[in-house]
């Protein structure tokens, strides 16, 4: 069970860090290709839409091909669009090749979780989804703070080159230790039925406004960093290390709490978050309270992903591959619009360091229907009791 989790890990590292290395390098990018930041930030909006609207059509497209199989075609889609990014000779066809690599990410993603569900017993899901994940928490940790030193010293293109081995090394990785998946059978309409139901809708739109609560300002994490707490480029790097840490104990503890208090643990996240995103604009100014609110920060965030990314998949019954793949796309699509979202405060004259009151408006409205989302939860569980108190009342009769 453990050597199909690493293979899918080391996938996740790689899509994780080509992900999350643009915030690293967003102010060289802009240099390089004399943009305002801001426009260098479309460049994750960019990414984040071309997950949320073209990873499910190219699940779609691999619905009968068994599930192996089609996470090495998405690795080697990876490897040629890291490639693209590294030799882009301008902005424009940076952003075209960012696009072609984004298309890999929830399609692997959505695969991926339904190939770590299916390799363990029914109770260890969550967690083996968590294991998964813990590649791209990890490449927070170790990709993009290296990538970011690699870019700095380097210039960016030698941070894109450094990822294409690592697309190389899990599309081997799934072809030698992970297990043939067969296909299920396709039928459209209902996969779309089942998508559609509102408590396959109310994950994804939780979902999708956590990823705007957290893009808003991990867009712009350099620039905040640099221009409000005042630290050097090379320190930033070390802050990128705490982040990563954090969110990867946050992603095996959201596993944990997943199999343990469900969507519960969701709604207790969201609570602190917004309280957290309205204290930091006090935190940040101040090194050790603007270390310590990072942290916390990285470990709530990513604490709730396991336990939504499993969430939807029991409720959209017959469409696990259609349902997991749009999780991460309202993932992504939250991160295009947190970081147009945090793009307009700033042309608007907000403040970076008061960037994360918009995210805590986000979460507040979160918080809302995490809570809905819970209730939900708990009526489902308490009919089927009713039901067999109503059989034993008529046993009795």
């Amino acid at each position: 069970m453990r050597k199909p989790l690493l293979a899918l890990a080391v996938a996740a590292f790689g899509i994780g860090t080509t992900e999350f290395i643009i915030m690293g390098l967003l102010p060289d990018l802009a240099r390089d290709f004399s943009v305002s930041i801001p426009k260098a930030g479309t460049l994750v909006s960019g990414y984040a839409l071309a997950v949320t609207l073209g990873s499910p059509l190219l699940v779609l497209a691999l619905a009968k091909v068994d599930r192996k199989r089609a996470l090495i075609l998405l690795m080697s889609l990876f490897v040629v669009g890291n490639s693209a990014c590294a030799l882009a000779p301008t902005f424009g066809l940076l952003m075209a090749a960012r696009i072609l690599t984004a298309l890999t990410h929830g399609s692997f993603f959505g695969i991926g979780s339904i190939v770590a569900s299916n390799v363990v017993p029914r109770e260890q899901r969550a967690r083996a989804v968590a294991i998964m994940f813990s590649g791209l928490t990890l490449a927070n940790v170790m990709g993009v703070p290296a990538g970011t030193a690699l870019g700095q010293a380097y210039g960016w293109r030698a941070a894109f080159i450094a990822i294409v081995p690592i697309g190389i090394l899990a599309a081997i990785g799934v072809w030698r230790l992970v297990p043939h998946q067969p296909a299920e059978p396709v039928h459209l309409m209902h996969e779309l039925r089942s998508v559609m139901r509102k408590e396959v809708q109310l994950v994804l739109a939780v979902s999708t406004l956590s990823s705007v609560a957290m893009f808003c300002v991990l867009t712009y994490i350099t620039p905040i960093l640099e221009m409000v707490t005042h630290i050097s480029p090379h320190g930033v790097t070390g802050v990128l290390v705490l982040f990563g840490v954090s969110i990867t104990i946050g992603n095996l503890l959201g596993g944990v709490m997943a199999d343990w208090k469900g969507i519960r643990a969701v709604v207790v996240g969201f609570l602190v978050l917004t309280v957290l995103f309205l204290l930091m604009p006090a935190a940040l100014p101040h090194l050790p309270t603007c270390l310590a609110a990072i942290a916390l920060w990285g470990v709530l965030h990513f604490a709730v992903g396991a336990p939504l990314q499993t969430r939807v998949v029991d409720q959209a019954r017959g469409a696990q591959n259609l349902a997991s793949t749009l999780n991460q796309g309202a993932f992504n699509l939250g991160n295009a619009i947190g970081a147009s979202l945090g793009a307009i405060m700033l042309t608007h004259g907000v403040g970076y360091g008061r960037l994360s009151l918009g995210s805590a408006a986000v979460c507040a409205v979160t918080f809302v229907l995490s809570c809905v989302a819970a209730m939900w939860d708990r009526r489902e569980t308490m009919l089927p009791d009713q039901v067999s108190a109503q059989h034993s009342s008529g046993d009795d009769l």
